[in-house]
């Protein structure tokens, strides 16, 4: 018992830790009640939101549209987003941003800089010394940055999110490219924390629109692999992915379906805006011809009318992809010239003909890097607007090789659609079907480091290494460690891109830089002083690529060994509590398992300096975290070849193999029920040696190589930036609304003193009085009003309204007595009659006091006297005047004598009948209502030998037994199979009395 008592001890603090794990998730709960995705494409976006009650709906904009443009208008006080935007673009193209995704973590020498140039010249961008990037140059005094135009965007999505939920959102998943590189994935989540979103995976498009395809197909996958291809061609890229549909065994659920991204190809200008942009070019050259005798200037140097050329180009584009030709037409161009041209499918396919011949590029790119033939492809399915475009199915089909491309899917909402499914999956609020997802890496990520070797004795060199962190195409979110074996002092490594080759030279240069971080380790010669009697294990660095794709150093630490005796006293009092809370949590792994359950290869193993997938000794050079995803039914790496391996490698490799081959814990003597050993005498006999690990922090000093990102505070300054616009944005919001109020106010009450109605009520200098101040508040909303503040806006309206209220007021009684009388006299006059009726109700049947009926009768004669006293004193008083018969009053008798009848009423519903009186035999004094007519003459005949003045026969104790319950309607009948002798008649027909009296 006293064992007993002290294990039920021990699990109270790992019960209050589970509880305070569980009010953790509530609290977590009450704000992430609603999740949104935000699709954001080159040229549009499409946002979407999951709320209990709404599962994965598209959001409507204010135009009430599913798509909104990605353009944002910055002037100096005001802003305009969306269509608000689009329609600027036209009147202020240099202020109208747009496509600015494409400068997302790019510096200023990155061709794609100069392209976006050459595109939209209208833009003036500035240089960024610190990053190497550029800037947005709107005015002198307003400078933007991509970042910061990208966190405007999401920061109106979220409210458009917010407005069509009707309650606030932070939790959010964003779609990116999936050629993004880390520079940009950082920058997209730097413009999220601007936009104070709270990011819970940067996905993939192609990603969540191949999620979105097995969401609405999960039963079609089953055991057998499903090799799709999506082709997505959008706006600004192009993008074709491999994705193999298969259903897989899961520790947590079982068998659930999975999507395995197998081969990424993608071309990052091509797309529909390319397209746009040389119909635009066109219409330019034809508009230009028109006037050629005129000495008209060259319409490319106008940007208002550039952006109408492309506005049109955009139109002409969607409308040749269902007819042979159409007329461009735009009034006003220039300089008051209208333009007109007539344009046929033909020559827009010969303007982009160049374009068309690159459709194929991304297909063959996917087939390589998944290794997959076009026959091992099922379906390939259209993605994107651009593949509207005739001649691009056109020219995809014929490189597939396919029957036919696939349809059945929503184009532009596929890619929204998968990644709120993600945000539901991912939020705490909802619980949704699992469906595993196992995205791919694009970039392969590697470590380089250079140490010194002894070749020959006494001759050292440096060698450089290189292990490949991530390889490409392996899966991720995963985490990896990588052990550094010879290093006994601060040293350095660097992570960087690996084998880029698949990329083409433009495409190199549009990647940008290919070193990503150098990483300076501090601390390592101290964490060896500390511990000079330990075992060195090397120097571990923890790597992780988490969901969004994004690289990060976790932690870096010295691990140390030795071996310790076993002292043969009794575990600590605390350590039994770690012990207890460890396994009600399902924990209890040993030391090494909690190394990631995996082996570490020494750093000096020789391996290639730049390894492929399939070579063994990469693989073992690194190992994945406990907790990396993984498939049960992947084999294990395969082992490193014994000939690469040194004598000093030999020796750690079997220092370590000596490490695992220890028996477990359950082979040395499991604990039996009561916790008592299995064997106590053996242990006893002899104590086992066990390793004890120590763990040293090592500091980290990372340096970004490729696009820094923005420091603390500069980030903080990017945040009050936004916050001050959106602020602005939300009081010019107010002040126009207060303003329209005004207007709208003075207008209506201006219209409403001709009605008759008003004029009825009012007399000729009460009017007077008020127009005079309607129109001398028209002209100062006129002269001053612009200028006005928020507050005297609101001041003005609260004082006509003043002026106003007891015209309004008066006409508003008058429009609701009608209405309220009339509902007065029904109420009274149903009363009445239902008085009348309790009246009538006999004296033994009664259920009413005469207190409640005389106090009913008062509450009546009362209200008729107030209603005829009330009416008659309001006709005598004139119009004008304000009324004594208000709505509100005849509203409260109504209640007062609703109230009074509602009682009675209910008093009547759960009345109970009395009981009848009874004759000398017991019977009714009445026949039941359901007794016919020979039931009520037929009389009760005595047993032989008996007179009718008898006595009558006493009843048997069981029917009075039977009598104290309420009675069935079968025992109710008198009749009826099974019917009773005639002797029973009597105690039969006092069953129904005795039923009543309960």
């Amino acid at each position: 018992m006293a064992a007993t008592g002290r294990r039920q001890r021990l699990r109270r603090p790992a019960c209050w830790a589970l509880m305070a794990v569980l009010l953790a998730d509530l609290l977590a709960l009450s704000d992430t009640l609603a999740v949104m995705s935000v699709d954001l494409g080159s040229e549009s976006m499409k946002v979407a939101i999951v709320k209990p009650g709404v599962p994965m709906e598209i959001v409507l904009n204010k135009e009430s549209r599913r798509k909104t443009p990605v353009m944002v208008t910055l002037k100096e006080n005001e802003r305009f987003f969306g269509d608000s935007a689009a329609g600027m673009a036209i009147k202020n193209p240099k202020a109208t941003l747009r496509y600015f995704q494409h400068l997302l973590g790019k510096q200023a020498d990155n061709p794609h800089v100069a392209l976006y140039r050459t595109r939209f010249p209208e833009h003036e961008l500035s240089f960024d010394p610190q990053r190497q990037t550029v800037h947005f140059q709107i005015s002198p005094q307003l400078q933007f940055s991509p970042e910061e135009v990208l966190g405007m965007i999401l920061n109106y999505s979220r409210s458009l999110a917010e407005d069509f939920a009707e309650q606030p959102i932070k939790d959010a998943v964003i779609t990116v490219p999936a050629f993004f590189n880390q520079a940009e994935r950082r920058a997209v989540l730097q413009a999220a924390r601007m936009a104070g979103l709270k990011v819970l995976q940067l996905i993939n498009d192609n990603t969540a629109t191949a999620l979105s395809y097995g969401v609405f197909r999960r039963k079609d996958i089953n055991t057998t692999a499903q090799n799709i291809m999506f082709y997505d061609m959008g706006s600004g890229s192009t993008v074709c992915t491999i994705v193999t549909y298969q259903t897989v065994k899961t520790k947590e659920a079982g068998m659930q379906p999975q999507l395995q991204i197998r081969g990424v190809g993608f071309d990052r200008t091509l797309g529909g805006l390319e397209m746009e942009l040389r119909l635009r070019e066109h219409l330019a050259g034809l508009f230009n011809e028109q006037r050629k005798g005129q000495r008209a200037k060259d319409v490319r140097e106008n940007p208002r009318a550039m952006a109408k050329l492309l506005r049109e180009a955009n139109r002409l584009k969607t409308v040749l992809s269902a007819n042979a030709d159409h007329m461009a037409q735009i009034e006003g161009l220039m300089d008051d010239v209208d333009f007109k041209a007539k344009v046929t499918r033909v020559e827009f396919e010969e303007l982009c003909a160049d374009l068309f011949e690159r459709v194929p590029g991304p297909v063959q790119q996917a087939l390589q890097s998944a290794e997959m033939s076009l026959d091992e492809i099922e379906q390939v399915i259209l993605v994107g607007g651009a593949t509207r475009v005739p001649k691009v199915q056109e020219v995809l089909l014929k490189a597939v090789g396919k029957e036919e491309l696939g349809k059945n899917i929503n184009a532009d909402e596929a890619a929204a659609m998968g990644a709120v499914y993600q945000a539901a999956a991912l939020s705490k609020a909802f619980k949704v079907k699992p469906f595993v997802v196992r995205d791919a890496v694009v970039y392969p990520i590697l470590v380089e480091f250079t140490r010194e070797v002894e070749e020959e004795p006494g001759v050292r060199s440096l060698k450089h290494n290189k292990r490949v962190l991530f390889s490409r195409m392996g899966p991720y979110p995963q985490r990896k460690v990588i052990t550094f074996n010879r290093y006994s002092h601060d040293f350095n490594f660097h992570i960087n891109y690996g084998d880029l080759g698949f990329l083409g030279p433009e495409d190199l240069r549009v990647f940008g830089s290919q070193n990503l971080t150098t990483v300076k380790l501090k601390g390592v010669g101290e964490s060896f002083k500390k511990y000079p009697d330990y075992e060195s294990k090397g120097i571990k660095a923890h790597f992780n690529l988490d969901e969004s794709g994004v690289l990060s150093l976790d932690r870096v630490e010295s691990v140390f060994e030795t071996v310790v005796e076993d002292s043969p006293e009794e575990e600590s009092t605390l350590t039994k509590l770690g012990n207890t809370i460890s396994s009600l949590f399902g924990g209890g792994a040993t030391p090494d398992a909690k190394e990631n359950g995996t082996d570490s290869v020494q750093e000096e193993e020789e391996s290639p300096a730049e390894g492929s997938k399939d070579e063994p000794g990469e693989q073992a050079e690194l190992k994945e975290e406990a907790g990396a995803p993984r498939e049960d039914a992947s084999p294990p790496p395969p082992p490193a070849p014994e000939g690469d391996t040194g004598p000093e490698e030999a020796k750690a490799a079997e220092k370590e193999d000596g490490d695992r081959s220890e028996a477990p814990p359950g082979e040395k003597g499991e604990a039996g029920p009561e916790g008592a050993p299995a064997a106590p005498q053996e242990e006893k006999k002899q104590k086992p040696a066990r390793k004890q690990k120590m763990v040293e922090e090592i500091g980290v000093e990372l340096v970004i190589l490729d696009v820094p990102d923005l420091a603390e505070a500069e980030l903080a300054r990017s945040v009050q930036k936004l916050e001050d616009l959106t602020s602005r944005d939300l009081e010019k919001q107010e002040r126009e609304k207060a303003a329209n109020s005004l207007e709208a106010f003075i207008f209506e009450t201006q219209d409403k003193l001709d009605q008759p109605e008003y004029q009825e009520v009012s007399t000729e200098e009460q009017r007077e009085d008020i127009s005079g101040k309607l129109r001398a508040a028209s002209s100062w909303l006129e002269d001053e009003g612009f200028g006005a503040t928020t507050a005297k806006l609101k001041e003005k309206l609260a004082e006509l309204k003043k002026l106003c209220q007891g015209l309004f007021f008066r006409v508003e009684e008058r429009k609701k007595w009608p209405e309220r009388l009339s509902a007065l006299d029904n109420l009274l006059n149903h009363s009445s009659m239902f008085l009348k009726g309790a009246r009538l109700i006999p004296e033994m049947d009664q259920i009413f006091t005469e207190v409640e009926m005389t106090t009913l009768e008062k509450v009546i004669n009362e209200t008729w006297a107030w209603k005829n006293a009330t009416v008659a004193e309001q006709a005598k008083l004139p119009a004008t005047d304000k009324p004594v018969l208000l709505s509100k009053d005849i509203e409260a008798k109504m209640m007062a004598l609703d109230r009074e009848v509602q009682y009675l009423l209910n008093k009547a519903k759960f009345a109970k009948p009395r009981p009848r009186p009874k004759d000398k035999n017991g019977t009714r004094t009445e026949p039941p209502l359901n007794a016919s007519d020979s039931d009520q003459g037929e009389k009760v005949i005595p047993p032989a030998g008996q007179t009718e003045d008898a006595e009558p026969i006493p009843e048997p104790e069981k029917v009075e037994a039977a009598e104290s319950e309420p009675a069935s309607p079968e025992t109710l009948e008198l009749g009826g199979p099974g019917a009773a002798s005639e002797q029973e008649q009597p105690a039969r027909q006092k069953q129904p009395v005795k039923n009543d009296e309960l």
